[in-house]
């Protein structure tokens, strides 16, 4: 069994259990791809209490350690809050609260992941999941070995980019400011015009917290967000790029067989699935995204096809070990490491 380590992480590996075939698993996930209202609106309004509280606090809190702690924990919450915004783009809770959705869709746009573009690449992501693309929408891109070998430096170059662990790092800056919303905005304005309401609404939350509060501006936006965004970006990472990964180029790829075969189960103790809403369980989630995030673990403890899933963990071996796989070997059929940006072979 799986034991928790320190901030809730889990090490271990889990029990083996029997697979199901792919029709049985589907019809048996359907029985946990039902919202429960009242648990939802249990989820939903105590993030939102923590994240208030946490926020009063680091405005009436004197003492500036305090405050940082108050403001990295802000951040982490925020990764719970957006797997709410991001179960609600799926339509798997408040499907018929327009209300809530209206206020979710806000919080989209706040934490730079307006609805339109999040849809759209989200969705894309789904239906791709664990083939190898040209593009990258939705997603980390993925290199073969021997594309690799034919690409000129320039190519390798912007691919090393997109994976590098300080891209992940500082993906409040890179994934989300200008990948999901500059970059959205620049290809189709019309289509993304909330990506520029974004940057909008964005800047002048800066610019005024700059001027007036610089103190809130740190630690209400700078530090929350940076945290959170390197968090749910690497999570994102490690969710599809793992050791034991399998993808796929051809005709080979199914639903059901990719979503199992190329998304991992991140081992966390209670605390660590609380902060990062059960995404953990991504394997679940890519079988049936109808399934609300609250149940994710019940759906696996009760599915024995979900309970063999490849695994990793938050732990700084786990995390070195996902960042260094770069390329698709095709004949080993696995993630290798890259060789130098210059090498030829």
């Amino acid at each position: 069994m799986a034991q928790a380590g320190p901030f809730g992480l889990a090490v271990g590996g889990l029990e083996r259990t029997p697979m199901q075939s792919p029709e049985q698993l589907l019809r048996h996930s359907q029985v946990y791809a039902q919202e429960q209202p009242w648990r939802t609106r249990w989820h939903v309004l105590s993030t939102l209490l923590v994240l208030v509280a946490l926020a009063t606090a680091i405005v009436q809190m004197p003492w500036w350690p305090a405050r940082l702690a108050a403001s990295i924990v802000f951040g982490l919450t925020l990764v719970r809050a957006f797997i709410v915004y991001h179960d609600v783009q799926h339509g798997t809770i408040l499907r018929g609260a327009r209300r809530w959705r209206w206020f979710t869709n806000v919080f989209g746009v706040l934490m730079l992941s307006p609805p339109s573009i999040w849809r759209r690449s989200h969705d894309h992501h789904h239906r791709n999941v664990g083939r190898i693309l040209g593009a990258s929408i939705g997603s980390f891109p993925v290199m073969t070995c021997a594309a690799w070998a034919r690409a000129g430096t320039g190519t390798r170059l912007a691919y090393v980019f997109q994976r590098h662990p300080l891209t992940i790092a500082t993906g409040y800056l890179t994934v989300f400011l200008y990948g999901m919303c500059v970059r959205s905005l620049r290809v189709d304005p019309k289509r993304h015009a909330d990506s520029g309401l974004a940057l909008a609404v964005h800047a002048a939350l800066v610019t005024l917290l700059a001027v007036f509060a610089p103190d809130l501006l740190l630690f209400l936006v700078l530090v929350p967000m940076t945290v959170a965004c390197a968090l749910g970006a690497y999570l994102f990472y490690a969710q599809h790029n793992y050791p034991g990964v399998q993808l796929s180029t051809g005709e080979s790829w199914s639903f059901v067989g990719s979503a199992l075969e190329s998304s991992s189960y991140i081992m966390m103790g209670p605390l660590g699935h609380w902060f990062t809403g059960n995404i953990g369980y991504h394997h679940v989630h890519h079988v049936n995204p109808k399934i609300p995030f609250y149940r994710l673990p019940e759906a696996m403890a009760a599915i024995p096809g979900l309970q063999k899933p490849g695994t990793t963990s938050l732990w700084p071996r786990a995390i070195a070990q996902c960042l260094s796989l770069r390329l698709w070997d095709e004949e080993r059929r696995c993630l290798v490491r890259a060789p130098g940006i210059w090498a030829r072979a």
